[in-house]
């Protein structure tokens, strides 16, 4: 998708082999005791002091009298004998001692803040206390106190401390001070937890970051909340035009930097914003057990068939806020991304980068873990209900080997993180500062929380049983359907799964060979709708009708990217258990059909270690279900039924190996050994 990611997914960096410059320091990371999680070696290993040169609008807490400022280098790759080297941005000009984009972005600067502020708060660390301390001043640095863009900030920043507001490639907005960006909003984020952090025992400094913290908030008001109240029509649905950068995801992580300023007596211009605020992410909320998009609070404004991990902090904000603001409205959004969308994301294969909205993007990185970690926390601590601590268990479990390549993603002896895991199982053994940032996010967590601990250990996948997607390409295609292959799998606003899909004529044929399953299933036929599209399909299995499509059933286009929107579409009726035969036929006009998600009635997730076993059962359906489970471990186990809203409805003692567990409608049961 075509807008701005977090910087370990989107940017590449270009390695000069044999050459590395001058300002790339290679060292070995101390390795530290492996109890607590927490190890902060690495990170410090990517920590630096910059003097910066003399630059318009640009100052900081203390700048005469300490000169140099904290700041963070954006990558790093594994060397020879433990060593690492550290990185910025694009290619490398050893000439200039510079990079296509910087060394240091306000980005990972704001997020590392965010790190050694809990962790001084949480152990009392005085190297933490430094370190947040000296990150806030490189990161006010880098805001742009006067002129037309006060209140934003550059993104990059070279290793000798000159600011780079336009870096190759460039990313909206150019200059990157020019208007309201996710680097703004991370800055709120890391300004308002330093305000609460530093108000007692620093108040000059805590006073310097609420200067700062107004500027900022007065950036946001000024571009951004001038549209409050107002809507934009995305594909026939109406939706807030008031977050920043079109981001439900950009917008969290502000109100959560704005809902710990406001806990910590900030002003009540930053309660109101933050209230604004999160009242467009909780209008991005939509769908059901059964329909896209299953309950999830959705990232991006432009776009119905969008979800992705990184960033999904949008929960945890509308927690935070609702809690501050005594507003249930925000916080019920919140427990149904939790209840309701998190257990059919972790049981059809967890945190992906791309739900779009087949699962067409699988790699896995910390960023989108641990925001999904932070969110279930948030929101069982806004509702004291157990269950989402369970689930922020089990998703924390992809550090400890609960991912497709089954190994430890986090070392707590070193303090490093690998940056991406595929699909198929392929690790990127760099760590950049991203993936150590919210690793150690989501260790903090568990340090102090041993009971999300205890199950995030419980960590290999067993067994997952979810969505299964059918490429509508890989059917037998008769009587005029043909497969077309774009010229982008992206359309603007969604990407055609596997990079294809069915053009299905009147009187036109497509059918699969299913597997059989052992459970009636949902049928999710993905189409392209386009409003005004008279086409339409009728979807059977063998002489059953499922029921039928209408290509035009969407509203207009309105400020979406493309036109139209590939959306799953649930079919009134049900392919029945061991049912192995779908097909659908093309009744008026020519429908695009990008692929079939099928939806068991219950899923399931296993993960397993040693004596150790934790389940999560998830149900898509309308009445209670009973489902017989081997749970990984051995000894006594313990269920817990929770309903669609996360509520604990029964606790039951088993002293067998076999598990015969119900399952509430929409509801989730986990099952701990």
């Amino acid at each position: 998708m075509i807008r701005p990611r977090s910087l370990g997914v989107l940017v590449l960096v270009t390695l000069i082999v044999g050459s590395l410059p001058s300002s790339v320091a290679t060292g070995t990371v101390m390795a530290a005791p492996t109890a607590p999680l927490t190890n902060t070696a690495h990170l410090d290993f990517l920590r630096v002091q910059v003097t910066p040169p003399q630059q318009p609008g640009h100052t900081t807490y203390q700048i005469a009298a300490r000169p140099s400022v904290g700041e963070l280098w954006t990558y790093s790759a594994p060397g020879p004998n433990g060593t690492w080297s550290r990185l910025g941005g694009g290619a490398y000009d050893p000439a200039t001692d510079t990079w296509e984009q910087g060394a240091f972005n306000a980005d990972d600067v704001s997020r590392a803040a965010v790190v050694y502020l809990r962790h001084w708060r949480q152990t009392g660390s005085a190297a933490s206390r430094y370190a947040a301390f000296e990150l806030l001043r490189g990161l006010t640095y880098m805001q742009t106190v006067t002129g037309l863009n006060r209140g934003n900030v550059v993104l990059w920043m070279q290793p000798d401390g000159t600011l780079n507001a336009s870096p190759v490639p460039v990313e909206p907005p150019d200059p990157s001070d020019s208007g309201p960006s996710y680097w703004l909003a991370r800055t709120i984020w890391a300004l308002g937890e330093g305000c609460a952090a530093f108000r007692d025992t620093d108040p000059s400094f805590a006073a310097f970051l609420r200067r700062r913290m107004e500027l900022a908030v007065d950036a946001v008001e000024r571009q951004v909340l001038g549209r409050y109240g107002t809507y934009q029509i995305i594909d026939g649905r109406r939706t807030p035009a008031w977050l920043i950068v079109d981001g439900a995801d950009a917008t969290a992580e502000a109100v959560l930097g704005l809902a710990a300023y406001v806990r910590a007596g900030g002003s009540d211009r930053a309660r109101t914003v933050m209230r604004q605020l999160a009242e467009g992410i909780a209008q991005m909320s939509g769908g059901n057990a059964r329909h896209w998009p299953f309950g999830a609070v959705r990232p991006w404004a432009l776009s119905r068939s969008v979800w992705h991990a990184w960033a999904s902090q949008m929960p945890a904000a509308l927690a935070r806020a609702g809690t501050q603001l005594h507003a249930p409205s925000l916080i019920g959004p919140a427990v149904e991304d939790a209840a309701v969308f998190t257990p059919w994301l972790m049981t059809s294969g967890g945190p992906d980068n791309g739900r779009q909205p087949t699962a067409d993007d699988r790699n896995q990185i910390a960023y989108g873990v641990d925001s999904r970690v932070q969110s279930l926390l948030a929101v069982a601590e806004a509702t004291g209900r157990a269950g989402f601590r369970r689930l922020a268990g089990m998703t924390a479990a992809w550090f400890f080997g609960a991912n497709a390549a089954g190994v430890r993603a986090y070392d707590p002896a070193a303090g490093t993180t690998v940056d991406t895991i595929e699909a198929n199982g392929t690790v990127n053994r760099n760590s950049g500062a991203e993936s150590t940032i919210h690793a150690l996010l989501t260790m903090l967590v568990l340090d102090a929380n041993p009971d999300i601990a205890a199950v995030a250990r419980t960590a290999g996948i067993v067994e997952r049983v979810g969505t299964t997607t059918v490429e509508a390409e890989a059917g037998r295609l008769a009587d005029g359907a043909t497969v077309v292959t774009p010229s982008s799998s992206w359309t603007g606003e969604a990407a055609w799964s596997g990079a294809a899909y069915a053009s299905v004529p009147a009187g036109g044929r497509v059918s699969w060979r299913l597997a059989a399953s052992d459970q009636a299933r949902l049928v999710l036929p993905v189409v392209d709708l386009q409003s005004g599209n008279g086409a339409a399909t009728v979807w059977m299995s063998g002489e059953r009708s499922l029921g039928r499509v209408r290509s035009g059933d969407i509203g207009p286009q309105g400020a979406s990217p493309a036109p139209g929107a590939l959306l799953p579409v649930a079919l009134p009726a049900v392919l029945p258990a061991a049912a192995t035969r779908l097909s659908t036929r093309g009744t008026r006009g020519t429908t695009s059909v990008d692929a079939v998600m099928l939806e068991p009635m219950v899923s399931r997730l296993l993960l397993g270690a040693g004596a150790h076993g934790t389940a999560l059962l998830r149900s898509a359906a309308q009445s209670p279900r009973r489902v017989a489970v081997a749970v990984p471990g051995s000894g006594p186990s313990v269920t817990e039924v929770y309903d669609a809203a996360g509520r604990l409805r029964a606790r039951y003692d088993d002293p067998g190996d076999d598990v015969s567990a119900p399952v509430l409608p929409s509801g989730f049961t986990v099952i701990r050994r």
